[in-house]
């Protein structure tokens, strides 16, 4: 039997000085004199104690243990501040996933900005819309063990975000956490790579419309993560480019004033990479939104200029990469439209230099229907790239 370290007295002590957590004690009831104990002589962890007269049985002892932290009970691939019995985050996509026993899972979230989607035994079982500070729970499962995963549907770089682990109902018990999966992949971009309004079913919508039918978990670098078997890590940012952003919007920040960030709305603040994080491929899609709108008066660009200060900045963004991640990880240079040309004399220049491992994909966009909000992928586009992606990544020689 094991039991949590709340500050319990040890037996026969007013109050604990130290506490021997390989050790085993008697939690005794001062008034009463019971002693906690698991029924019917087990010592197993997780089951319902009750308190029965004090004879020194087995399944009256049990060693005291500190309570693990979020990180210590979940899988998570994404940018993530521990503080211990939380975590932190603002990236979209972000994922947590659990294991619990017992008829019922809570999930302790803080945030009255962001959606959810809560998957138990890999079914859709509730979408959690702007949750704020709550315990959510899902109750009315089999009695038995279940995978939970708890996703973070939109972007809300304006914000923290801030989730406090599962819980399980009453007779069950959080379980040790899921591993990780051995292939990792990076998704680098902008509201194409966030999923920016993928479930509208038209193009005209406002900006709540677009926060609720935003979906980064079916987003097209989610699902080529999934058909690959891989975690990920969905980095986009909406509306940012490489040296500008849509329609010259926020010209003292760019994409890269962010990419570094776990808060993005914490200046300065650096994600510290826990050194699970080693991505053998990492997905660059930044572009749109610098070409895609017209120079306005005022913007210090000429268009020979921007495709100039482009290709610099993506080839040293390129160069970051590789410097953060080694000669290893293979570096997709996503072209299409207008930025396309760019990527691909960036990407030549990088294997003229020796980087072979910088590899130019042209994003296909026939048979897109552009449905989305503001003539953004649809799900269905997601899907389609999606499996383009997938046929080109399996085919790198990333060892998979």
């Amino acid at each position: 039997m094991a039991t949590l370290l709340t500050g319990l007295a040890a037996v026969g002590t007013a109050q604990a000085a130290t506490v021997d957590t390989s050790a085993s004690y008697a939690l005794v009831n001062r008034n009463s004199g019971k002693a906690v104990e698991v029924p019917n002589a087990s010592t197993a962890d997780g089951d319902k104690v009750g308190q029965f007269a004090d004879r020194g049985g087995a399944n009256q002892q049990g060693q005291l243990v500190r309570p693990r932290g979020v990180l210590a009970q979940v899988h998570t691939a994404g940018r993530v501040k521990d503080a211990g019995n939380r975590v932190q985050y603002s990236w979209p996509g972000v994922y947590f996933e659990g294991r619990v026993s017992g008829t019922g899972v809570g999930i302790v979230l803080n945030d009255p900005v962001a959606d959810y989607d809560v998957q138990i035994d890999g079914t859709t079982v509730a979408t959690l819309v702007t949750p704020g500070n709550t315990t959510h729970w899902i109750n009315g499962l089999s009695n038995g063990t279940h995978t939970v995963r708890l996703v973070k549907r939109n972007d809300t770089p304006w914000d923290t975000s801030t989730f406090g682990g599962f819980v399980a109902a009453p007779g069950g018990a959080v379980l040790s956490e899921p591993a990780a999966r051995n292939r990792q992949i990076e998704f680098i971009g902008d509201s194409l790579t966030v999923g920016y309004g993928n479930l509208s079913t038209t193009r005209i919508c406002t900006g709540d419309q677009v926060k609720r039918t935003t979906n980064a978990d079916v987003s097209y670098g989610a699902l080529t993560a999934r058909q690959l078997n891989a975690d990920y890590q969905i980095n986009g940012y909406s509306g940012l480019g490489m040296v500008r952003n849509y329609n010259g919007g926020s010209p003292d920040v760019t994409y890269r004033t962010f990419y570094d960030r776990a808060l993005l709305n914490v200046p300065g603040d650096v994600w510290q990479n826990p050194g699970t994080w080693r991505p053998q491929v990492v997905v660059v899609n930044l572009g749109t939104n610098d070409f895609s709108t017209a120079i306005n008066p005022g913007e210090p660009w000429t268009s020979d200029s921007l495709a100039a200060g482009y290709r610099a900045a993506y080839g040293d963004f390129i160069q970051k990469l590789r410097s953060r991640y080694g000669a290893g990880t293979t570096i997709v240079a996503v072209g299409a439209g207008q930025y396309a040309g760019h990527v691909q004399q960036v990407v030549r220049a990088r294997n003229d230099a020796g980087d072979s491992r910088v590899r130019y994909w042209f994003l296909d966009d026939s048979g897109l229907d552009f449905l989305g909000c503001d003539w953004h992928y649809s799900a269905r586009d997601d899907r389609l790239i999606a499996d383009r992606l997938t046929s080109f990544i399996a085919g790198l020689p990333t060892g998979w």
